[in-house]
């Protein structure tokens, strides 16, 4: 028979590559801020779409979605509190991602907080540039396109989502999103409307992409 190994009278147990290199004390995604990341996207996209079909005139393809809450727009709370929710959610999220870094967890709440100031800055008409909508909506687009540069990790156990190459192309892809719904935006070419959807929904599904790859099992090294 084989003895068993036995470890020496008041030593510890040997933390694996992994644990040092991550952080042992790291814990994983609470239930509530995985179901705050699914509901961004779900709310987000459900939102703008019955918005949208309550007015007697919108082409999604050319119009905002800031149109959707303007002064004047039918229903317009419909998006104003769409945009709230959401909010709320980012929030939640930024405060559940425990395995991302800190400074990513502020600037994404920062985030969260400035561009729910958009539900409070609507656009009026006649109002070509109205500064409180255009601060509001561009610091929130900066902090949800930014956030994954403070957020990723070094170390083999580092869940996907939050590794340095995969949040560099994070933050290329969706500043390049922004980057072409400026441009439309700008040169009123008649995809604006476009643009800011996918801009929009690619924003919101990142932070689940995260959750998502902070959940899935990792291998010991």
């Amino acid at each position: 028979m084989h003895k068993r190994a036995t470890r020496p009278r008041g030593t510890r147990p040997r933390l694996t590559l992994a644990a040092i290199a991550y952080g042992s004390a790291v814990r994983d995604v609470p239930w509530w801020g995985v179901l705050s990341s699914v509901a961004a996207p779900v709310l987000l996209v459900s939102g703008w779409t019955v918005a949208a079909s309550l007015q007697p005139r919108f082409d999604p393809v050319a119009d905002t979605v800031s149109a959707l809450a303007a002064q004047g727009a039918t229903d317009r709370w419909v998006m104003t509190l769409t945009f709230l929710v959401v909010g709320v959610c980012y929030v939640v999220t930024a405060l559940a991602l425990r395995p991302a870094r800190a400074a990513g967890r502020l600037i994404l709440l920062a985030g969260a907080l400035v561009g729910m100031l958009v539900a409070a800055n609507p656009e009026h008409s006649g109002d070509a540039y109205p500064i409180g909508h255009i601060i509001a909506a561009s610091a929130g687009l900066a902090g949800l396109v930014t956030w994954p540069a403070g957020a990723w990790r070094r170390g083999p156990a580092v869940p996907w989502g939050l590794r340095p190459a995969v949040a560099a192309a994070a933050v290329t892809v969706l500043f390049a999103l922004v980057v072409w719904f400026g441009a439309e935006l700008i040169l009123g070419i008649a995809q604006v409307g476009l643009a800011e959807r996918v801009a929009g929904a690619a924003q919101a599904l990142w932070p689940l992409a995260v959750v998502l790859s902070c959940l899935w099992p990792k291998k010991a090294v």
